[in-house]
């Protein structure tokens, strides 16, 4: 059974404002967690913040780029993009 991943409005706008090769590596990143859900060891810097809050890093280095995502519903197994951006502006 596959996830739902939604992306919020305003995160629709951040990725916007982000380079190609980032939102390209989102792109990718989100076809992942369709597949195999939230949980995504094998990104660089994975890690949960909250219990059911993750981020990972789409880029190392200056400025390094980050997204974070919440499980919102075990059931439906729906998750929701939350923040893709630079590190300094994360909302951790």
């Amino acid at each position: 059974m596959t996830w739902t991943v939604r992306i919020k409005k305003r995160t629709v706008k951040q990725i916007k404002k982000c380079p190609k090769h980032i939102s390209m590596r989102l792109a990718a990143l989100l076809a992942e967690i369709e597949v195999a859900g939230p949980v995504r060891g094998n990104w660089p810097n994975y890690g949960k913040i909250a219990p059911n809050r993750h981020h990972c890093h789409l880029k190392k280095g200056r400025p390094t780029y980050v997204a974070i995502w919440e499980e919102m519903d075990q059931e439906i197994r729906l998750v929701e993009v939350i923040y893709v951006g630079t590190h300094e502006k994360a909302p951790y």
